[in-house]
């Protein structure tokens, strides 16, 4: 019974994470009918960026977060408005530049930075103890932070006139545009606010996982499953999304090998697909 408590609690841990990663795809992705294939390396830069702010300014944890969601974001709006806004609904064109794109990041960070993994101190070491289950207060952060970036994200999509006019966006661009809003300037900000989040994410994964110039393909894959299985434009649908797969990865890893796990998971998730091929919460009114 511990074995399986433990197991969830490490899940939902997981799912945090693999939300946190994939926050950001959803709303460019999802939004904007952009397949960035950076998306990676910016939860990487993001990394790389809060590491930097603390191991070598000093900064507290929460300041070295937030200059990675504001470097991000500048490395984002810059990439929207030179490359991106070029290639709006040409699927292999975003594609092969996105791609090159990573490949620059990863090695522009390997030419500063070196090969070698970037180590950061968790901020909090503290530890939650429940019999013979230890559960680090850091990882409980990370759960909380899911859901408020969750829950902040859906209110601004829905309860704000920013969030009315990105969703009014996506359906008529045309219409938006004869009523006197600037559909670029809501691309842009869109596609930051994207990247803003796989920032956040990078420095929140920071004190827990390997940060490496590559470290962003690690979390590519995962991100796109947990988009296409929630929902091309859910917020809501990726975090649930977040939860099927790792819990589901996380409980079966258990009982069984890993690449097993992981095997069974992408049959339900091609099965899923199959009755449901635009996920599980696809919103019919955003598209």
């Amino acid at each position: 019974m511990e074995l399986l408590v433990s197991q969830i609690i490490n899940g939902l841990t997981n799912t945090a994470v693999l939300f946190l990663a994939a926050s950001g795809l959803v709303i460019i992705f999802g939004l904007l009918d952009v397949v960035n294939m950076a998306h990676g390396e910016f939860i990487m830069l993001g990394a790389y960026s809060a590491c930097v702010s603390i191991n070598q300014f000093h900064f507290p944890f929460i300041i070295a977060v937030l200059t990675a969601a504001v470097f991000t974001g500048i490395i984002g709006a810059i990439t929207e408005k030179f490359i991106i806004r070029r290639l709006y609904g040409r699927v292999a064109e975003t594609l092969l530049a996105t791609f090159a794109l990573s490949y620059i990041f990863q090695q522009t960070i390997r030419s500063i930075f070196g090969p070698e993994d970037q180590l950061m101190a968790l901020p909090i070491n503290a530890a939650l103890n429940m019999g013979n289950i230890v559960i680090p207060i850091y990882n409980l952060l990370l759960i909380v932070v899911s859901i408020l970036i969750l829950a902040g994200t859906m209110l601004m999509l829905t309860k704000t006139k920013f969030g009315m006019q990105i969703r009014a966006n996506v359906q008529n661009r045309t219409m938006v545009q004869c009523l006197g809003v600037d559909s670029q300037k809501i691309d842009n900000i869109t596609f930051t606010y994207g990247s803003m989040l796989a920032g956040i994410a990078g420095a929140l994964i920071a004190p827990i996982k390997s940060v490496t110039p590559d470290m962003g393909l690690s979390y590519i894959v995962d991100s796109f499953l947990v988009v296409v299985l929630g929902g091309l434009n859910s917020i809501f649908g990726s975090f649930l999304g977040s939860f099927v797969i790792s819990e589901s990865s996380t409980v079966m890893a258990g009982y069984m090998s890993e690449i097993t796990a992981k095997l069974l998971i992408f049959i339900i998730i091609i099965i899923i697909i199959r009755f449901k091929p635009q996920g599980l919460f696809f919103a019919k009114d955003k598209r």
